[in-house]
């Protein structure tokens, strides 16, 4: 599994564990394993619990696993349920089992396998229609503030939201929620007295309006296998065998509903890694997986430590971000041992500040792509979302496409479900389409109708909604070629098919760009060059991780950030928050000892030659070229030119505050914008490759009148200096520029 999100239908490498036909029988579904991955495979019997490192296959163990069962007349693929945390995860796991002849079996989200038994249950045990599902529950969480009389704003109201759905999934009714807040040593977002009024409410406004929320889909499913045994026996006779993926991320309300769909058996497969564990927030805990052979007395234990996804130095720093670690996790830590070729050391790299942290990530990003790394295999990793704005600012600066993950579902972007509409109506009506009729492949009826969605067989120039719409529509075009290239007479109807499956499981395709995304959010996920950055005291761990077991998840954090590369990891911090501010930050204490010139719990300075270290520049990127740096005790710190306020570091483009007033010269604006589209479409790149818009707002905001001003202003580089400096001035002093520009190589 990578950052692309490999099709479920489509053969691959069959080294990882896919086919381009079914194995045929059940020992050729064994072929290929790791004997521990094999070990998985062939314990049909009894209780199972895995134990798999991050990259150790533990996918691919649990898939061949079923494959081998129901291959060898040992499972029946009807009676076996393999239950996972995501619709991604599930549609992967579907397309595995499908690739390796088990068709039929179930692998489903929890959510997903209570829904549909609580749909088909709901009038045998309730009586009438189930009530609507409620996507979001934010506007439900505000309509239950105002009840209550109190005011939230919007970020309160997602917090809000948060703890109710932890209430729930610990199974905690209103009345209970301030005792077990304290018991769980949990920080509120506000009194809680006031939370549970305000979670009382919801309650009663849901039943009100007959409406249920996703975390009722299991307590309701859990409340009808509980009361009526009938039903809950129904179930049984359904589903004999469970799988369960993700075990340590599960919440006592999951392990409830497991244990009813068990009843007395024990044919039961967990796999799990303690170290993983990093939605305790959300109510998960890893106590079901550390306390399965309590439990479970006769199980088999397996564990995975073969990593097949990163290099041994990659590993080497995965394994020492652990080796400090305490509690019971901790304790059950496993020490990976890498199955790949050497590759790069990880680079630690200190900045002056965040402005040039994130220049620093673009610009080392521009040279792994110009060295032939794909866009798509490149990921930035931060903590928390807001980090986001000044990376985005970063590569589009740097000429560097990318995708924010978390972002809009790829499948309910409005061109995403126009194209996939009108792809099915070809297919169903395609003889009588004149524009199918000179294509005469799979690939070529596709590029044509996605062509009149909008589709062009080279990317816009330009940035923005324009560029983001092409990229979508591109993705559906790589997707069909993936398809051709693996069955070449394949029909249409076939592709249609293979966007439903994954519209219905939101398994989406590559976009191609790098990707930006919080550590959360990146679980489950790999890329050939991954960096992590903010890395510093505050932010890793983060300001509000007080206890000892808030501490332990953020190094768990960073653990699964460290995974998630194969080949090349940079990690870097920055001094300070804006440029000349007081460089009064640190790295983070998870790399004490690990970090060359750190030193340990000994005191010791760390080895060297188990990883590179680099200083980015100390005074930022923003003086004038050729100008002489000064020492980083006299800048000053940055204000906003309108109002006063010190700077965020996304507003540094600006030198202002994005709600303060602007005095930009309209026609200065529009002349630098309708300068950068001939400049753009003259060297045939995207038009903020030249300059972004928010560049040119400070452009026409501050109006230079020479080099030095002009310089001067953030997102105006050495190398676009040198390039553009000229006609820029030129336009700002009214006067008309010739086009011919001579692109120099070089960073800004």
């Amino acid at each position: 599994m990578t950052s692309a999100t490999h099709s479920t239908l489509f053969p691959q490498d069959p080294g990882r564990g896919q086919y381009s036909a079914p194995p045929s029988d059940a020992d050729a579904v064994l072929e290929g394993l790791d004997p521990e991955q094999r070990a998985v495979a062939t314990a049909l019997h009894g209780p199972v619990c895995v134990l798999a490192g991050a990259g150790t296959g533990k996918t691919r163990a649990i898939t061949h696993r079923i494959a081998y069962g129901v291959r060898a007349g040992i499972l029946q693929p009807n009676t076996v349920l393999a239950v996972t945390f995501t619709n991604r995860a599930a549609g992967e796991m579907r397309g595995r089992l499908r690739q390796l002849g088990a068709v039929g079996v179930q692998a489903r989200t929890f959510h997903s396998a209570a829904l549909r038994q609580l749909q088909f249950f709901w009038p045998k045990a309730v009586g009438g229609e189930l009530p609507r599902l409620v996507d979001r529950k934010i506007q439900l969480v505000a309509d239950a503030a105002a009840a209550s009389r109190l005011r939230l704003d919007r970020g309160e109201l997602r917090d809000v939201a948060s703890e109710i759905e932890w209430s729930k999934v610990t199974q905690t009714v209103p009345g209970d929620y301030a005792a077990a807040v304290h018991k769980a040593g949990r920080e509120a977002p506000r009194h809680p007295a006031e939370i549970a009024q305000i979670y009382s409410a919801y309650e009663t406004l849901k039943r009100d309006r007959s409406v249920i929320d996703f975390e009722d889909v299991l307590l309701l499913t859990v409340g009808i296998l509980q009361d009526r045994q009938d039903i809950a026996e129904q179930v049984r006779a359904q589903y004999q065998h469970f799988v369960v993926d993700e075990y340590q991320d599960v919440s006592p309300l999951q392990q409830r509903l497991l244990d009813l769909w068990l009843g007395e058996r024990d044919s039961l497969c967990v796999v799990g890694d303690a170290s993983q564990t990093i939605y305790s927030f959300t109510g998960a805990t890893p106590d079901h997986l550390l306390n399965f052979r309590t439990r479970h007395p006769g199980a088999t234990v397996v564990k995975l430590v073969r990593d097949y996804r990163s290099s041994p130095q990659v590993v080497h720093l995965a394994n020492g971000v652990l080796t400090r670690a305490s509690g019971r996790a901790a304790e059950h830590r496993l020490e990976l041992i890498s199955q790949r070729e050497a590759g790069p050391e990880p680079t630690y790299v200190e900045y002056a500040d965040e402005p040039a942290e994130a220049e620093g990530a673009a610009g080392r990003i521009r040279e792994l792509i110009d060295a032939g790394v794909s866009a798509g295999e490149i990921a930035i990793l931060f903590r928390t979302n807001g980090q986001s704005e000044i990376y985005e600012q970063a590569l589009a600066d740097a000429g560097v496409p990318y995708q924010l993950r978390g972002a809009e579902r790829f499948f309910e972007r409005a061109e995403v479900r126009k194209a996939h509409h009108e792809l099915r109506a070809a297919a169903r009506f395609g003889d009588n389409d004149a524009g199918l009729d000179e294509a005469v492949d799979l690939t070529s009826q596709v590029r044509a109708v996605l062509s009149g969605a909008g589709w062009t067989s080279e990317p816009p120039a330009g940035s923005g909604a324009v560029r983001d719409r092409w990229e979508s529509l591109a993705a559906i075009a790589r997707l069909a070629e993936d398809l051709a290239r693996a069955e070449p007479t394949a029909p249409l109807s076939a592709f249609v098919e293979e966007l439903d499956a994954r519209a219905s499981a939101q398994h989406a395709p590559t976009v191609e760009g790098v990707t930006l995304a919080s550590l959360h959010a990146a679980k489950g996920l790999e890329w050939d060059a991954v960096f992590l950055v903010g890395l510093a005291e505050g932010m890793m761990p983060i300001t509000y991780a007080k206890t000892d077991e808030q501490i332990e998840e953020e190094r768990r954090l960073l653990y699964v950030g460290v995974t998630r590369a194969r080949r090349h990891l940079g990690l870097s911090w920055a001094l300070s928050r804006s440029p000349g501010g007081r460089p009064s930050r640190r790295p983070s204490r998870f790399f004490d000892g690990l970090r060359p010139g750190s030193k340990g719990a000994s005191g010791r300075a760390a080895s060297a030659g188990r990883g590179g270290i680099e200083f980015g520049t100390r005074t930022g990127t923003r003086e004038s070229p050729g100008a002489t740096t000064r020492p980083r005790g006299d800048r000053k710190v940055a204000r906003c030119r309108v109002c006063g306020r010190t700077l965020e570091a996304a507003e540094m483009k600006l030198m202002r505050c994005e709600d303060c007033p602007s005095d930009m010269d309209e026609g200065l604006y529009e002349r630098l914008i309708e300068w950068r589209g001939r400049t753009a479409a003259g060297l045939g790149q995207p038009a903020f490759c030249v300059f972004t818009d928010k560049t040119l707002i400070a452009i026409a905001e501050s109006a230079p009148e020479d080099a030095a001003e002009l310089s001067r202003i953030p997102g105006v580089g050495r190398r676009k200096f040198r390039t553009y400096g000229s006609d820029v001035l030129a336009i700002c002093a009214g006067q008309t520029v010739d086009d011919q520009i001579d692109e120099e190589p070089g960073d800004d």
